[in-house]
């Protein structure tokens, strides 16, 4: 278990445990499926194929192909999971399910997870849509923000890596704005809860050939911290 107060306690927490993948179901249920080699479908594997071949091990248990997990973070005020999805512009209509909903997906979306009984070590879950990322000025991106009025929002495409401060806001970092909404990436602040819940508004925006990542704030909320990458790049 991890320790706030005893750092050297924490220096082995992943040295043992069991590996679990998510599988999504169809009714907004999900399970959590243990990679554990030797055994079921991983029968012909050992532990140590299944830790180097993990996606492979992940399909012969039945997991879910996400459109490209970038960030997955807890919410310390709602205690739910949110999870980044960047994009995935190789997903085909036939390959929709209820989880990735869009074919060609080049803005990706979040997924809201709230963990049976509130245990985070529970092997069931429940999922929804939190937001559908895209310019919502243009009705063929088909974009969704937890119910909130599309359009009141700032557009947001790409979502990479998230951060929650002491209210639970969620703050957003992007990745690859430039080359789908034709925006510079930035950092966006969205309310998970009450009124404004999916009320996304930009916080701020980096350079021309920038993406932004690393969100995080002191204990206290008083100082924001983010990275710039690479501006400028392609440029001259």
């Amino acid at each position: 278990t991890y320790s706030a107060t005893n750092r050297q306690a924490n220096m082995d927490l992943l040295d043992n445990g069991v590996l679990y993948v998510a599988k999504f179901n169809e009714n907004g249920t999900g399970e959590w499926i243990s990679l554990i080699g030797g055994q079921g479908a991983l029968g012909q594997m050992t532990q140590a194929e299944v830790l180097i071949n993990t996606r492979i091990a992940g399909d012969l248990v039945g997991a879910t192909k996400m459109d490209r997990p970038e960030d997955i973070e807890w919410n310390p005020v709602n205690r739910k999971l949110y999870a980044l999805m960047n994009n995935n512009t190789n997903r085909t209509a036939a390959q929709v399910d209820a989880v990735n909903p869009r074919s060609n997906n080049r803005f990706g979306h979040v997924i809201e997870i709230a963990e049976n009984g509130d245990d985070p070590a529970a092997l069931g879950f429940t999922w929804s849509i939190f937001m559908l990322c895209g310019n919502p000025a243009d009705p063929s991106h088909g974009t969704f923000f937890a119910g909130f009025d599309p359009g009141l929002v700032s557009g947001i495409s790409c979502p990479d890596n998230l951060t929650f401060d002491k209210r639970g806001n969620m703050w957003i970092a992007t990745d690859g704005q430039p080359g789908t909404i034709q925006r510079n990436d930035g950092v966006y602040a969205v309310p998970t809860e009450g009124p404004d819940r999916g009320f996304v508004r930009q916080f701020l925006s980096v350079p021309v050939g920038a993406e932004v990542c690393g969100p995080e704030f002191t204990p206290e909320n008083s100082t924001f911290f983010s990275a710039v990458q690479h501006p400028g790049e392609g440029g001259t």
